[in-house]
């Protein structure tokens, strides 16, 4: 095949994922290599299409969202996959925003629970010297 054309070792060497995953993406329709036999060759759009999954996955976009967005890729409405792109990463964007002041909040309980644990074995320590 062409340089165009990727085989499925290839493509899971190149973005460093596994042969698995590939087949994973394969099922759920958001790739589509070319079968020859029992060989699957991606081709340019394919790897543009992973590129994108596997950066929707870092920022934690469903398999579902990231078909739809995908399938307004492929609509060749630009201007529409633009605006629901710019749309869906402002409400990832908040997401992940609260989910940090909410791990934030609970790291600083948890620095203060500790805080006051240290404390009461530190003061049970000296207790028990004191009656030694």
């Amino acid at each position: 095949m062409a340089n165009d054309f990727m085989t499925i070792r290839e493509m899971s060497n190149h973005f460093s994922v596994t042969l698995r995953l590939l087949r994973f993406y394969e099922e759920k329709e958001l790739l589509f290599p070319i079968r020859e036999g029992q060989r699957r060759f991606f081709d340019k759009k394919n790897r543009a299409r992973l590129k994108l999954i596997l950066r929707g996955q870092k920022y934690g976009f469903t398999l579902e969202e990231m078909r739809r967005l995908l399938n307004l890729y492929d609509s060749g409405e630009k201007y529409q996959q633009l605006v629901e792109v710019h749309n869906a990463g402002v409400i990832r964007l908040q997401d992940l925003k609260q989910k940090r002041t909410d791990l934030d909040d609970t790291i600083t309980d948890l620095e203060q629970r500790l805080f006051d644990c240290a404390e009461q074995l530190s003061n049970e320590q000296h207790m028990n010297k004191s009656f030694a």
